[in-house]
């Protein structure tokens, strides 16, 4: 069995990601959308015929109504569909995923005609590929310059990790990106984002039960000043359940978390 966790820059339009989720089929186990960062997640979880014939049928309907130039948002992209990851989960292995990650890049690339970056195992880290794409880092598969209406596509194998997010209030984005790079590490990758009103430490725990949210936000709630406070939590698609059992009951609902947004809940239901 595998997650494949799709990136889109879309998250305004509720009608066509209602479509999109439609055709993201049955493996499709949570959606999560952000009208500021225009940005949504797609989670689907499946065994391995059924999820690829399902990223497909995604993939495809988002070539077909979304476009590179119509889009605006905080988030940093580069495609209209952003990232692609496979996430091995038991009994299947890494190896696999790097395989299945090699033949959807591939399957982009001829289908759509858009270039593919590779991340994961021994190819760059996604942060490596949105750096350096297409200039010192040239695509894996397909051509050499991205898609005037598409962009580019970062493909990726991976192990688990947990997105989310924190907002604060009465402080600048400014100190959102001070905050970002005080508390990033080789196991949490940050940044600081401007969100209007609020600013917000985007967060990727690469080792979530190493390094969970409630040790993150206690890193940043210590290095608050003055009138700076946390506004909310906010986890973005699926946390392994095993995330939450590392943190106290209590604190669950100030940490964004809940069981019914677990992998394992998902799937039961």
């Amino acid at each position: 069995m595998f997650e494949c966790v799709i990136n889109i820059s879309e998250g305004t339009d509720l009608s066509l990601l209602d479509t999109l989720r439609r055709a993201a089929g049955h493996s499709c186990r949570d959606l999560h959308h952000d009208a500021i960062h225009n940005r949504s997640v797609f989670t689907l979880i499946n065994d391995e015929a059924p999820l690829v014939a399902d990223v497909e049928s995604l993939l495809t309907a988002c070539f077909q109504h979304l476009r590179l130039e119509h889009h605006q948002g905080v988030h940093p992209r580069f495609g209209v569909v952003d990232v692609v990851p496979f996430v091995p989960l038991a009994p299947d292995t890494f190896e696999r995923a790097l395989e299945l990650r090699d033949t959807m890049g591939q399957w982009l690339s001829v289908t759509f005609g858009v270039p593919t970056f590779f991340y994961g195992g021994s190819s760059p880290t996604l942060p490596e590929v949105r750096k350096n794409a297409f200039t010192s880092l040239t695509p894996s598969t397909g051509p050499a310059s991205p898609s005037v209406d598409y962009g580019a596509v970062a493909v990726g194998a991976r192990n688990l990790l947990l997105a989310w997010n924190i907002w604060l209030e009465n402080t600048t984005v400014d100190r959102a990106k001070e905050l970002a790079r005080l508390v990033r590490s080789s196991s949490v990758r940050t940044l600081g984002l401007d969100l209007g009103d609020l600013v917000q430490v985007s967060c990727n725990l690469i080792e979530p039960l190493e390094v969970g949210p409630g040790e993150v936000l206690s890193r940043v709630q210590q290095l608050l000043r003055g009138d700076e406070s946390v506004h909310h939590c906010e986890l973005v698609g699926l946390a392994p359940e095993q995330v939450l059992r590392n943190e106290a009951p209590a604190q669950w609902h100030q940490l964004g978390l809940s069981l019914e947004a677990t992998i394992e809940t998902r799937l039961r239901g």
